[in-house]
């Protein structure tokens, strides 16, 4: 489908000559907004929230140079050859989210280690936090024009315009070809999950279900989305994707996990109102 449209000025504000971009702005309210809910929460269940507001400050740098370890791994064909600077070079672009979930994981597993609380707790504290996050970042990639799915067609065009304000309609019109609103359908996925987190918090689940169902539930999103994107990354190209084949994965190890931690009785506390266990 082709079609001609401007697009959004990816610059929030200059000061001086230093640009200061949507990408980061957005990115950055996800964070902070994400960190006054858990933080909330730490506090409904009688937890300090300067653990959470510590484990934040310790795993977005890590979660940031996991991303892109992870990106660089996965294409490393393009960075094999130098200039060797490239690699750090995340200003260009190449970052991926299931690198900073894979760091922010093992720092969290550390440092609630260190501090002698449960991993599990602190996990459930920050779940719906982690997927509303998701969710605000994802229109950092909307203002790029970036992680989109391939050309529409003309019906699906058609379709789209009856529900869809013109603004995105536009910002998906690249280079005169309509793309495929991949960030809209992943940021709508994570508000329902987000909704369903809060609403499964309402119930006495047990110790590390509610991390694990939002493990679930993102990757599930996340390998059909996936499929229709533009600019993954391969184990196999074009066989296999890697974000669909780690989606499978955890959602397999989560499934696994919860039904083990029920059979040994590691899962039977729960946390409705009790401070933090100590293990």
């Amino acid at each position: 489908m082709s079609c001609a449209a401007p697009a959004l000025d990816p610059v929030f504000i200059k000061i001086g000559s230093l640009p200061i971009y949507w990408y980061g702005v957005i990115i950055a309210s996800g964070v902070f907004l994400a960190l006054w809910l858990a933080t909330r929460e730490a506090d409904r269940l009688g937890v300090k929230k300067d653990y959470i507001i510590d484990l934040v400050v310790y795993a977005i740098p890590i979660a940031i140079l996991s991303a892109r370890i992870y990106y660089v791994i996965f294409k490393w064909d393009q960075y094999s050859n130098g200039p060797f600077w490239k690699v750090f070079a995340v200003w260009e672009g190449g970052i991926a989210i299931h690198g900073a979930l894979i760091g922010s994981v093992i720092t969290a597993i550390i440092y609630t280690r260190i501090r002698k609380l449960s991993f599990w707790q602190i996990a459930d504290i920050v779940a719906p936090s982690i997927i509303l996050g998701q969710a605000i970042g994802r229109w950092g990639n909307f203002m790029n024009q970036e992680a989109h799915g391939g050309p529409i067609s003309q019906a699906t065009y058609e379709s789209f315009h009856q529900y869809l304000p013109d603004f995105i309609m536009n910002q998906m019109c690249i280079k005169g070809t309509m793309y495929h609103p991949t960030f809209l359908y992943e940021s709508v996925w994570n508000i329902i999950g987000f909704g369903l987190l809060l609403l499964l918090r309402k119930y006495p689940i047990r110790r590390g279900e509610l991390f694990l169902s939002y493990v679930i539930w993102y990757s599930i999103g996340r390998y059909f989305i996936e499929g229709m994107r533009t600019d993954s990354l391969y184990i196999i190209e074009p066989i296999l994707r890697t974000a669909q084949f780690i989606s499978i994965v955890l959602i397999i190890c989560a499934i696994i996990l919860i039904v083990f931690r029920r059979k040994k009785g590691l899962a039977n506390k729960t946390y409705q109102g009790k401070k933090i266990v100590q293990k």
